[in-house]
């Protein structure tokens, strides 16, 4: 036990543990199957292929002593649930063998704990060094862009551009407002798991209109459908990422729907909780992407044929979600089109806002 105790954690135990058995109590061969990483570990000189025979007692947790054959099958278990496999060569008591497919067990737990915490501690410093790259080149950007949306303006006001000048002009201000858009969302992106929400009583209509209002231009060949189950329909959360979160839900379906179709908003109350979806008709998205839609950066390969994008808006919608302590889905088919939820609670709990 000592010796296991000692294993290098960084390591994976199942190669060390099974030579530390061979050569401690003078097995034959041993085979170690590790079910949490598929992988099987031996040592000393088996006369075929074992892998198969060490994942079937894990598989069908096949306990037991062979006298005839020499092999001893053996569990592991950890609190009471089956991790892997042990296969013995030679001979040993019944809790010699149990005892020592307690302690790999044990040794397997500490590793993939220990692994496991591992991964979530470099996620999290990978996220937040994700975060502050972010923060820098959008504050960046957001200089020069503004120099570049003033200069394009004044020169559309000083007037006497010939109409290719014109266009040009025109040309760079849309771009630069595009550009401008982007390093506002990699800011939101950024701020969302930092900043502090601003709490207040919100009207959903009124953030709807807004953003109706704000993607006029982009839905000029579409029809907007707003479906409110009453008009007073209200919730608590930060106005600027709810109205980001639903412009980001807009902007999409506009991007996506078939030319003259109805994009439709609908909003009602249920059992504590507002649920807003944005339906539209065009392109399915394929059941094995409706959850990596949210993901940031993410973006299907046909998506990326049909219209150009960052795969930023939809992964802010969803933090900004989380942040209010909601949750984002989508559905989508051939018959019904696609809708993109998100469900918010009435009355978040103090700590998340």
């Amino acid at each position: 036990m000592e010796r296991a105790a000692e294993l290098d954690l960084h390591r994976k135990p199942g190669a060390a543990l099974a030579s530390l058995i061979h050569c401690i109590f003078g097995f034959e061969a041993v085979a170690i199957f590790d079910a949490d990483v598929n992988e099987t570990y031996q040592s000393g000189e088996w006369f075929a292929p074992v892998e198969e025979t060490v994942r079937n007692i894990f598989v069908f947790e096949t306990v037991r002593d062979d006298s005839e054959t020499g092999l001893i099958r053996r569990v592991l278990r950890v609190r009471n649930l089956p991790i892997g496999a042990l296969l013995l060569r030679g001979e040993a008591e019944k809790t010699i063998s149990s005892q020592i497919a307690a302690i790999i067990a044990i040794s397997f737990d500490r590793y993939h704990a220990f692994a496991n915490q591992r991964r979530i501690e470099s996620a999290k410093r990978a996220e937040e060094l994700r975060s502050a790259v972010l923060d820098s080149l959008a504050h960046a950007y957001k200089t020069p862009l503004t120099a570049i949306r003033a200069a394009a303006t004044g020169l559309k006001e000083m007037g006497g551009l010939s109409a290719t000048q014109g266009e040009m002009v025109s040309l760079i201000a849309d771009q630069a407002e595009q550009l401008n858009q982007v390093t506002t969302r990699l800011l939101r992106t950024a701020r969302l798991e930092t900043q502090s929400l601003q709490a207040e009583q919100l009207a959903v209509a009124t953030l709807i209109e807004d953003v109706i209002e704000s993607t006029r231009k982009q839905m000029a060949t579409l029809r907007v459908k707003v479906e409110l189950s009453r008009d007073d329909l209200s919730l608590i959360g930060d106005r600027s990422l709810l109205e980001s979160m639903f412009l980001h839900f807009v902007e999409n379906s506009g991007k996506y729907a078939d030319a003259d179709t109805t994009v439709t908003i609908r909003a009602a109350e249920r059992s504590g909780w507002v649920v807003i979806s944005v339906h539209n008709h065009g392109p399915v998205i394929p059941a094995v992407e409706c959850e990596r839609v949210f993901d940031r950066y993410f973006r299907s390969d046909a998506a990326e044929q049909m219209v150009s994008g960052t795969g930023i808006g939809l992964s802010v919608a969803k933090q900004a979600a989380l942040a209010h302590g909601g949750q984002v889905w989508v559905t989508s088919n051939q018959d019904e089109g696609t809708t993109f939820f998100v469900a918010l609670p009435t009355a978040p709990q103090a700590k998340s806002l």
